[in-house]
């Protein structure tokens, strides 16, 4: 398994007329943590785009546990436990400064080849970066 997690503060206006983050904001922290997962490997998805491959999202999932609030900092961590094939799976836990788990979801991401639209394995590129970070 490889994880990193990383922080946002709750802005205001993520927050619904209750002070609780709105539901559907939570799949933008998921991106934060995924985009900042696959730099830290040192992939970017300007790069992969650049190289020809698309990657939308195919699943969504979430678990909601307690609620978060506006000025919050909130940790994400998010994992790859298994290498992709083409489908690259993500899982999310999120944190308040208390250690309290907000929520758990997962993502699932396919690899698209850009010219053609068509569904296309993992690229080398992210298999080798993967496989070096879950052998550890």
């Amino acid at each position: 398994m490889y994880s990193l997690t990383t922080k946002i503060r709750v802005r205001y206006g993520e927050t619904d007329q209750m002070g609780f983050v709105y539901y559907g904001v939570y799949a933008q922290y998921y991106e934060v943590g995924r985009v900042e997962l696959l730099r830290s490997l040192g992939i970017s998805y300007k790069k992969l785009e650049e190289e020809g491959y698309l990657l939308p999202v195919v699943n969504f999932e979430i678990n909601y546990k307690k609620a978060a609030h506006y000025d919050d900092e909130l940790k994400i961590k998010t994992s790859i436990n298994s290498l992709p094939t083409a489908k690259i799976t993500f899982e999310y836990k999120t944190y308040n400064t208390k250690n309290k788990l907000l929520n758990s979801g997962k993502v699932v991401l396919a690899f698209v080849d850009k010219s053609s639209m068509k569904p296309t394995l993992s690229p080398d590129l992210i298999l080798e970066k993967i496989k070096s970070k879950l052998q550890n």
